[in-house]
């Protein structure tokens, strides 16, 4: 230390700075302390292997929020974060001795991630019962406040830096620790044993260097610990023995929103957007935080002015002075807005919750921080197409007729099969086009040990996309599984994992006799064939495979639908055979509509078949415009007859008239004939029915059910004969009047050439 006009002057031993992790108040206070003591070296509580790493702290490129990031090198998913803020303790030990004259060595000192991350996943090293004390509530009910944040507010966060003793905080608060540890031991925590022995052996190295001129900055609950008198000896014996893994470590970028929960030092906090203007603000932080509210409401639309500013900071002090407290805390901040700016609303206060108390900030972390190759390759695509990762959600639009959108989309296609989850597909805004793509995008921190992971299947992302696509379709157990699969692939842009896809997906389609199964296969394919419209993709090799299966589905289905299905089973298939008919609708094969049309008239002709089965094939003939109105009444006519069982007919009902009641408004004699059947069923049988019933035409439009409703209403007699149809609705097609649109088709779809 220096010389006698130092606060440290007199005191025997290195400097002990008990804070707490991610505390404005503690990180000032250690700063203050630092430049009184002016230590020789600065110890840190963190693991040695980030030792190399200190250095990039002074790189312009750094900026916290980050995190020490270290893994196990042969399993990356096995890894554990130490978070740092601006307005962490450590990081502002670290940052003030980097930037005196001489630069302080800066070393940490806790447990090695070697031994941390050895311990098998899922495991407590500490055991499942334990239930460690909360020190800052316990020494808040002491000082008889029942919520220990704004304990540690009104005693550390808001008070000043100590100018005339900075030391005198850390040894009143490391003599309070001492008397809980007293108290509570290791508080059930084992672990912490063998860390603190761990932190004395560094301690004692340092001491052979520096003698007694070096500082630790480390958790208060540390401080009695490290200042025990201890020998080497018991120290070495505690750590003998301890299992251990080779690692790698790396800085990578951090979130506020991820501070706020438990992780790294075990030191979660509820408010780090508050906290990091509590650092920042250095004067009136009380008026400056409720400027930036006002600002953040007015970009809301809300009615918010200078006076509501005002208003809001008397209130707030107001509220501190009643309350006791030195100054107004976030409580009080928060209850000002509510009350001043938000009308005593919760909408927008929560609002205010969630951008500036928690917050979206995302740290960067410099070129020269060592990563996998996997994460350099991504690195470059993503500045190439200026692709930002950003902590706060937002939506991105994508057309794949323009060739950086298309990019995007392989890009966020290829992460998301290694599992990198940056981007998910959201439902497109206007257009529902093939072309379109919408994606949510979000960094979050653990992603970047996705990325690790991934690093095992190749060193950039198509590489490593195409291994992964080839490993997994060798180990589906399905076909669905392999018809995805071959579906992500086509959207990745993955033609060189295409052949190893397609040969699993013949093989697990040529073995497969459940016709769900292949019905449930075919809809993904018959999507796949047509991404190559679009994105320049060869998906023609999907075509034989998609044909054959379809053939196949046509061959068994007749069979599966007969096999006394019951109610479930039977509105499971419909929906598979609603699925094959849109799948072999996109597809290209002679011959294999005529075959599926058959196929349906058979489904909607027997009477072995569910009623929904037979009531929804029928629908798809008309539809298509297979089945002629007059024999659609007459298949109505039988399902709806009264030797039909009441729920048999109901399901026919729901199997024919789900999902819209269009045709029911426009087609009188097919409402006539459901209209006769419902008024003829029987009074008991009605109350089985109706559920059914209702669930059919509750899915109707509002529109719809109302003009239904005024149909039935009017009664049989009134309604309009075929010959009286409404205007556009005629029974037959006027060709004059289809003719009149063509121009304008002409216009819309110009012709090549």
């Amino acid at each position: 230390m220096n010389g006698a006009s130092s606060p440290a002057a007199g005191r025997r031993g290195p400097l002990l700075l008990g804070v707490r992790h991610h505390g404005p108040g503690s990180a000032r206070a250690v700063r203050a302390a630092l430049e009184a003591a002016r230590p020789a070296a600065v110890l840190i509580e963190g693991p040695p292997e980030g030792d190399a790493l200190l250095a990039l702290a002074a790189d312009p490129g750094m900026r916290p929020p980050v995190a020490l990031l270290a893994h196990a090198a042969d399993d990356p998913g096995r890894a554990a974060f130490w978070p740092l803020a601006a307005f962490s303790p450590e990081w502002v030990a670290i940052r003030w001795a980097q930037e005196q004259e001489v630069p302080v060595p800066v070393r940490f000192i806790d447990l090695p991630a070697a031994h941390t991350l050895a311990a098998e996943k899922g495991t407590d090293p500490d055991g499942g019962d334990s239930v460690r004390p909360d020190p800052l509530a316990v020494l808040a009910g002491t000082a008889g406040y029942d919520d220990p944040e704004r304990w540690w507010e009104d005693v550390v966060e808001h008070r000043g830096a100590g100018r005339a003793d900075p030391l005198a905080a850390f040894e009143a608060l490391g003599e309070a620790m001492g008397a809980l540890r007293e108290a509570y031991g290791d508080g059930g925590h084992a672990r912490d044993l063998m860390r603190e022995a761990y932190m004395r052996q560094r301690m004692r190295a340092a001491r052979r260097e520096f003698g007694d001129a070096y500082a630790v900055v480390c958790g208060a609950w540390h401080v009695p610990a490290l200042r025990a008198k201890t020998t080497a000896a018991a120290d070495k014996a505690l750590l003998t023995g301890l299992p251990k893994v080779k690692v790698e470590t790396t800085w990578v970028p951090w979130t506020h929103r991820r501070l706020a929960r438990a992780g790294g030092y075990g030191a979660g906090i509820t408010s780090p957007g508050w906290y990091a203007h509590l650092f920042a603000a250095r004067d009136r932080p009380v008026e400056r935080w409720l400027t930036k509210v006002a600002g953040l409401l007015r970009e809301e639309d809300r009615q918010v002015s200078p006076a509501h500013v005002i208003e809001a900071v008397r209130l707030a002090g107001t509220l501190a002075a009643v309350r006791g407290r030195p100054v107004a805390g976030l409580t009080e901040t928060l209850e000002a807005v509510r009350a001043v700016m938000c009308d005593g609303s919760e909408i927008p206060l929560a609002l205010v919750e969630d951008r500036l108390v928690v917050g979206d900030v995302l740290g960067e972390v410099p070129d020269g921080a060592p990563v996998v190759p996997l994460q350099r390759d991504l690195t470059r695509q993503q500045r190439s197409l200026r692709l930002k990762a950003e902590a706060q959600e937002r939506d991105l639009e994508l057309d794949l007729r323009k060739d950086t959108d298309a990019a995007k989309s392989l890009l966020l296609h290829r992460l998301r099969l290694l599992g990198i989850d940056w981007g998910t597909p959201a439902a497109s805004r206007g257009s529902t086009g093939t072309f379109r793509e919408t994606w949510r995008l979000r960094w979050e921190p653990e992603l970047s040990v996705r990325v690790a992971e991934s690093g095992i299947w190749g060193t950039t992302v198509v590489a490593a996309a195409t291994a992964k696509a080839e490993a997994d379709a060798a180990g589906a157990a399905e076909l669905g599984e392999v018809t995805a699969l071959a579906e992500r692939c086509l959207l990745a842009g993955l033609s060189g994992a295409l052949p190893a896809v397609l040969r699993a997906l013949a093989d697990r389609a040529a073995l497969d006799t459940d016709v769900a199964r292949l019905a449930k296969a075919l809809p993904a394919l018959a999507r796949s064939l047509r991404y190559g419209d679009v994105r320049g993709t060869d998906a023609s090799a999907l075509g034989t495979v998609a044909g054959g299966l379809a053939e196949r589905i046509c061959v068994a289905l007749p069979a599966a639908c007969v096999s006394g299905l019951d109610a479930d089973a039977a509105a499971e298939l419909r929906g598979h055979v609603d699925g094959v008919h849109g799948a072999i609708g996109l597809l290209e094969v002679e011959g294999l509509r005529d075959r599926w049309s058959a196929v349906l008239r058979a489904l909607a002709g027997r009477d072995t078949v569910p009623g929904v089965i037979r009531g929804r094939a029928a629908r798809l003939l008309l539809d298509d415009g297979r089945l002629p109105a007059q024999e659609t009444a007459r298949l109505m006519g039988l399902a709806l007859s009264p030797a039909a069982s009441p729920a048999d007919a109901a399901g026919w009902i729901d199997g024919f008239a789900g999902g819209g009641g269009t045709l029911l408004v426009h087609d009188e004699r097919l409402l006539g004939l459901i209209d006769a059947w419902l008024t003829g069923v029987p009074e008991r049988a009605f109350t089985d029915v109706l559920p059914l019933l209702r669930r059919t035409f509750g899915s109707y439009d509002p529109a719809v059910k109302r003009t239904l409703g005024e149909l039935i209403r009017r009664g049989p007699s009134a309604r309009a004969a075929p010959s009286q149809a409404p205007e556009g609705f005629a029974p037959t097609l006027d060709p004059a009047r289809a003719d009149a649109v063509l121009p304008v088709l002409r216009l819309l779809l110009p012709t090549p050439g």
